[in-house]
């Protein structure tokens, strides 16, 4: 029977039970993986361990299984097969993207590179400078680290080929709007390059919705093995320069970006992923609905609210607190942000107050978490030991936020 709430206490016994040992608080870092992943992983392991795409059995069903799990994942984000890439992560993601697209422009073409990127979708368009691309910085309020549409209509010009920018900013957890973002830069005839990294573990993701022309994700951050995901137009990739063998068509667009070719195996684990969220759906709707993308959907919406609830709860605790700096919107809306927080405290050092957490059982860390930029641009001195971050997932429960927040009240 379905209930109109996420079921927290379900959801954590689709994962290894030891795990909930202590409140953890890193899921912005890299989410926990359930059960069905580790034993699809395993069972591939176990029984496919071959090279894939032979005639005899163990070969042709570890193609399959692989098949599945690209399958899967393009239809979780709502693109076709051939619209997504798989691979190592999501910084080589971009960084093989920008390599296939530079050919496309001109010496003294423009790439926009948001300040609030994390810096895999911010580095490898940066280095494009070195081959004869203007590199422009659409930069952030000190204040808020918040992105201003206007400032980034007054940096289009008829050059800009390219706009990079985050869904959501993985130290601010600010939702930015994708869908008129995307629109103003079309209008501006360029492309869009949207990391969707710290979006994608809190909402459902709709490329074709959105409209964007290039996005990307981490699977291990959406419950999944340390990978990433590049999904890409049809006739976008087409026209990208392919980055793999000689021999690969460029016309193989879920390969032809692929330089270090497939990892068998870990492919295989995704179909791990759609199992984990089959279960929520059939756990949490009456009837769910005939299509996976919308099933994914319908438990995100409900993940969401949950999350909120975390999210509102921490952000009246923090914002009590005169000597803590929150750094980001001071709302718990899911429309505005994801419950990610990120804060500094007035004459402690950021790097305090994990370890001090620790007797709480509590995990939590600080740094820049690779948006070192960002830090620095909203005025943090030290990005080394940069702001101590909190981040939820929709298996953190109230009690997890109750350990958190009695911890940190000692401390502050």
């Amino acid at each position: 029977m379905g209930t109109p709430v996420f079921d927290v206490d379900y959801s954590r016994t689709l994962f290894p039970p030891t795990i909930w040992d202590w409140s953890f608080f890193e899921n912005a870092g890299g989410s926990f993986v359930p059960t069905s992943v580790i034993e699809r992983l395993t069972s591939y392991m176990t029984e496919t361990q071959v090279q894939p795409g032979a005639v005899y059995p163990a070969s042709a069903r570890a193609a399959d299984r692989m098949a599945e799990g690209h399958r899967l994942m393009a239809a979780m984000i709502g693109a076709d097969d051939d619209e997504v890439t798989v691979s190592a992560s999501t910084s080589i993601n971009v960084y093989v993207l920008a390599r296939a697209l530079r050919p496309l422009w001109a010496d003294g073409d423009e790439v926009i590179v948001a300040v609030q990127n994390h810096e895999a979708n911010s580095g490898p368009w940066r280095r494009l400078a070195e081959t004869g691309i203007n590199v422009v910085e659409w930069p952030v309020d000190p204040e808020t680290g918040a992105l201003d549409t206007n400032v980034l209509q007054g940096l289009l010009t008829d050059r800009t080929r390219l706009v990079a920018f985050p869904h959501v900013s993985n130290i601010l957890g600010a939702i930015n709007d994708v869908t008129a973002i995307t629109s103003m830069v079309h209008d501006a005839g360029a492309l869009v390059c949207v990391d969707g990294v710290a979006y994608a573990p809190h909402r459902a993701v709709d490329v074709k919705a959105w409209n964007v022309d290039f996005y990307l994700f981490s699977f291990y951050k959406v419950f999944g093995p340390h990978m990433g995901c590049l999904y890409g137009k049809r006739q976008l990739l087409l026209e990208a320069k392919g980055q793999y063998h000689y021999f690969v068509g460029e016309d193989e667009t879920a390969l032809k970006l692929l330089p270090s070719g497939p990892q068998h195996e870990m492919i295989s684990s995704l179909t791990g992923i759609a199992d984990y969220f089959e279960a929520l759906a059939a756990h949490h709707l009456d009837v769910p609905p005939n299509d996976f993308h919308a099933r994914i959907k319908a438990v995100s919406a409900l993940a969401s609210g949950h999350e909120e609830k975390l999210a509102d709860k921490f952000l009246d605790f923090i914002s009590s607190k005169p000597n803590v700096r929150l750094i980001g919107p001071a709302s718990s809306d899911s429309l505005v942000r994801a419950a990610t927080f990120s804060f500094t405290v007035k004459d402690m050092p950021s790097a305090e107050v994990p370890s001090a957490m620790l007797a709480d059982r509590v995990a939590i860390s600080n740094g820049h978490f690779y948006a070192k930029r960002l830090v620095e641009a909203v005025g943090v001195k030290d990005a080394a030991d940069g702001v101590v971050r909190v981040s939820m997932a929709h298996y953190t429960s109230m009690e997890d936020v109750d350990r958190l927040i009695r911890g940190l009240d000692r401390i502050l």
